[in-house]
């Protein structure tokens, strides 16, 4: 498998390149704003990557999603996105591309993650009178909040609950007692978190907590290589992790 790596010189890509060469998968080029060295080139743009790659994946930020969209539609190549903070314009873009080529698209790439979504929904729906909480925590070098997994989650959560709640985001001050139609999402940001995730169903007399932690940027490495190369074989449509479980664990 031939990749294309976008945000090679960040904290992921460099994770990604790494686990990329413990296990012969081969990285064609990098892209990222600020160069670094990497035992392959690393361009500036995209645009001057070669053709010849079997899928890109791309852990920079939504600002090159256009470029990026262009690039893979252009050449016919499958692109996964890990990236987060997508605009609702962005991901009608994404949705757009999706006709042409297949693209995986998620907030994390944790099989474990993913797990703990379908369990969350399972939960809600079973606790339809209980409250739900997510809390997640990251490094306080994360720029978005809160993450795209908590974004996922309560999602998945709201889906149990029958899509009859809304999320709310942090509180302060007096708001009053809290509504039942809640779904409240925290975000804690310090020192060198990798990625932590609870979400929280508190009933009277009782509380479950379903939980996830991450403790390297590995997981998420590992995570993409498998994802990218399901992706590879598959037609042109819009996929997520749920696609993966389905595809490769017969979930």
């Amino acid at each position: 498998m031939k990749i294309i790596l976008i945000g090679a010189c960040g904290r992921m890509g460099k994770t990604v390149a790494e686990l990329a060469q413990h296990r012969g998968v081969e990285i064609v080029c990098g892209v990222d704003l600020h160069p670094c060295p990497m035992p392959f080139p690393v361009y500036t743009s995209v645009a001057e990557a070669p053709n010849n790659a079997d899928v890109v994946v791309d852990f920079s930020s939504p600002s090159g999603l256009q470029e990026t969209l262009s690039f893979c539609t252009k050449n016919r190549i499958p692109l996964l996105l890990a990236a987060t903070g997508y605009t609702e314009n962005d991901v009608a873009t994404i949705e757009q591309s999706a006709r042409t080529i297949p693209i995986f698209k998620t907030g994390n790439l944790s099989v474990g993650v993913c797990l703990l979504q379908l369990l969350a929904k399972k939960a809600a729906f079973v606790l339809r009178d209980f409250d739900a909480e997510i809390i997640e925590k990251h490094h306080n070098q994360k720029k978005d909040a809160p993450s795209g997994t908590a974004l996922m989650l309560a999602e998945s959560v709201n889906e149990g609950f029958g899509n009859s709640k809304r999320e709310v985001f942090g509180r302060h001050g007096i708001v009053g007692a809290r509504d039942k139609n809640e779904i409240g999402i925290h975000a804690v940001r310090g020192g060198t978190i990798v990625g932590e995730h609870e979400v929280i169903f508190a009933g009277e007399d009782e509380v479950l907590t379903l939980a996830h932690s991450a403790r390297s940027r590995k997981v998420f490495a590992t995570g993409a290589l498998q994802s990218a190369a399901w992706l590879t074989s598959q037609r042109a449509g819009l996929y997520n992790m749920n696609h993966l479980l389905e595809g490769i664990f017969g979930y």
